[in-house]
């Protein structure tokens, strides 16, 4: 049986950026495979009361979150722009990431948008940009379409669904089993427990 960990990610989300771009090396080295899951956190955050990103509803989380972005994202060689808007609109993206069967492709799918969007400062909601992310994965921009399939669109919010029902509160998250791990800071401690199973 393959060890495999689960990991939720919100495009709009700063430390999702991060994790995505290391989990398959982590993955990787510990014979771990990887699942990967979009969901919306703007539903689980509306039933927590907000209306916005708790780093723009409290700024001096937010300050410190964007400095803390940088020194993270300088301490593992990546490059980070702050995008703007922030939130970004990553509805469609999600949805094209259900429409992606082979996880390889999948991967570097999320990878692409996260790059657009948090090293290039793009505007993930623009299909050009969701097209370019799509052709960076191998995958033709006729996919773009699939977005507005209803059974995708329904897939999506099931996602979302099972999220808060596995108690999902932010991204990422990392299920080993039914054990919930939350924050990129948590990604090296879900990877250890899957590693032991």
């Amino acid at each position: 049986m393959t060890r495999s960990i689960q990991f939720w990610f919100e495009f709009a989300s700063t430390y999702s950026y991060l994790s995505a771009m290391r989990i398959e090396d982590l993955a990787a080295q510990n014979g771990v495979a990887v699942e990967w899951h979009p969901f919306l956190l703007g539903p689980i955050f509306a039933a927590q009361g907000w209306d916005n990103s708790p780093f723009n509803i409290h700024p001096a989380k937010g300050r410190y979150m964007w400095r803390d972005m940088e020194r993270l994202s300088a301490q593992r060689g990546l490059q980070f722009s702050r995008p703007d808007p922030f939130p970004q609109n990553g509805l469609k993206a999600a949805r094209l990431v259900l429409t992606i069967e082979a996880h390889p492709q999948r991967a570097a799918f999320v990878r692409a948008v996260y790059a657009a969007q948090f090293v290039d400062g793009q505007n993930i909601s623009d299909d050009q940009v969701l097209v370019n992310c799509l052709s960076q994965a191998s995958l033709p921009a006729e996919t773009l379409a699939r977005c507005h399939d209803p059974a995708i669109k329904a897939a999506l919010m099931e996602q979302t669904q099972i999220a808060q029902t596995k108690g999902i509160f932010g991204a990422p998250s990392f299920l080993v089993g039914d054990e919930l791990f939350w924050g990129d800071d948590r990604l090296d401690d879900a990877m250890q427990l899957v590693a032991e199973i």
